[in-house]
């Protein structure tokens, strides 16, 4: 895909402020540091137009990055890590859900996990609360260049097994990096958000 505009439209944590229009949107979720803002600034071609931070946790809203004036990308807080309240928690945990349970326009999600860890208990339960409510996922598992090339595949099978993916689901190595899985990503994406 030739990205040739992103932008980011809007920052939302409530229904009344996503944007209208009804264009197609892909939420992207995972853990506060799995790279997230790496993801969006690879498949777009851009150095920092999500961005990126040391500090786990900094997404506290729903960002929406519209794509070539066509579709959104749109980045959820990060589970996991954040050194955030409960009760902070609990407001992301209510808003989210509020996203992924009501939006017509959200066309699938990409759940973003670390190749390098198995997938932890907050990722296992993401992807069955998107299963449970039949949104379609792509699992991205980010940092392929920190495993050797040797492992991929025996750390791509305890990915699959520790989540229990169901058999479509596709499970592609990304590279922020080196841009591996990249085209992929891409040709997953692409039947959701092809209008």
């Amino acid at each position: 895909m030739n990205v040739k505009k992103a932008e980011l439209v809007t920052s939302a944590v409530k229904p009344e402020q996503y944007p209208d229009g009804g264009r197609p949107e892909v939420a992207l979720a995972g853990r506060s540091n799995v790279g997230k803002s790496s993801f969006i600034n690879k498949m777009i071609n851009r150095k920092n137009l999500a961005r990126t931070s040391s500090k786990p946790g900094k997404t506290q809203t729903l960002n929406f990055y519209l794509i070539n004036d066509s579709f959104y990308f749109v980045d959820v807080p990060g589970y996991g890590f954040a050194r955030v309240s409960k009760q902070e928690r609990q407001k992301w945990g209510n808003m989210m859900e509020t996203y992924f349970t009501t939006r017509e326009a959200l066309k699938a999600a990409v759940l973003l996990v670390d190749l390098r860890h198995p997938p932890t208990k907050d990722d296992v339960m993401m992807y069955e609360f998107l299963k449970h409510y039949e949104i379609p996922v792509i699992v991205i598992a980010t940092k392929a260049d920190k495993v050797p090339r040797g492992k991929h595949q025996k750390h791509a099978k305890i990915a699959r097994e520790t989540l229990r993916m169901a058999d479509g689901d596709p499970l592609i190595l990304f590279s922020a990096e080196t841009g591996q899985g990249k085209d992929e990503a891409w040709a997953a994406l692409l039947p959701f958000v092809a209008s």
